[in-house]
């Protein structure tokens, strides 16, 4: 069993930074393909990020050119930069990952942008 952790989530104000970060509990992580999602309040759970095994990314046109995906797979771990940020980007943030068929999810990062 894979366990995933977020965290970096936070308030931060519209234009503003955050780093989120994923940590996975297994050594070969290095060859799961990862993704970002969120979820905003009423809303469904929405792709925003992935990143292959090699370092293959694609975004969600909604989040393009101002989010970048990566991964250290010596700190199991993968990384969402989020810049410029929109009071539209609030949503808790879900780590997730596919290997062999299998799904894995963290708990979530709540992310708040407001003034």
């Amino acid at each position: 069993q894979l366990r995933l952790v977020e965290s970096g989530g936070g308030l931060v104000q519209p234009g503003g930074s955050l780093r989120l970060s994923c940590a996975a509990s297994r050594h070969t992580f290095f060859n799961y393909f990862m993704n970002w999602y969120r979820q905003a309040p009423g809303k469904e759970r929405e792709w925003v990020a992935s990143i292959s095994s090699p370092d293959i990314t694609n975004y969600a046109d909604s989040v393009k050119g101002r989010f970048t995906i990566s991964r250290d797979n010596a700190k199991n771990s993968i990384y969402l930069q989020m810049n410029s940020l929109k009071p539209e980007d609030t949503a808790v943030y879900y780590c997730n990952a596919l290997q062999d068929g299998a799904i894995y999810w963290g708990q979530g990062t709540q992310v708040t942008v407001s003034p």
